[in-house]
């Protein structure tokens, strides 16, 4: 039974686990970041995006308000 503790073939790998938590987010955050930007809104509401429950509210708010950026423009 093999040991599921943090071990894989007898090397540890729990100095990789955080960057690759890290690098996740980052490519995770930069592209809501420029989406946010782009419609009008903060680009710190991308930092929801790695809440659970919280990136689907927003991405509903992103979907159904207004965008500010669009704001003033005829868009038909």
């Amino acid at each position: 039974m093999p040991n599921m503790m943090g071990m894989m073939d007898g090397m540890p790998m729990w100095p990789f686990g955080p960057l690759m938590m890290l690098v996740i987010a980052v490519l995770v955050i930069v592209p809501f970041w420029l989406i946010f930007a782009k419609a009008g809104f903060s680009g710190w509401l991308s930092l929801l995006m790695i809440v659970p429950v919280a990136n689907i509210v927003m991405l509903y708010v992103l979907a159904f308000s207004a965008w500010p950026s669009l704001r003033g423009k005829n868009t038909t």
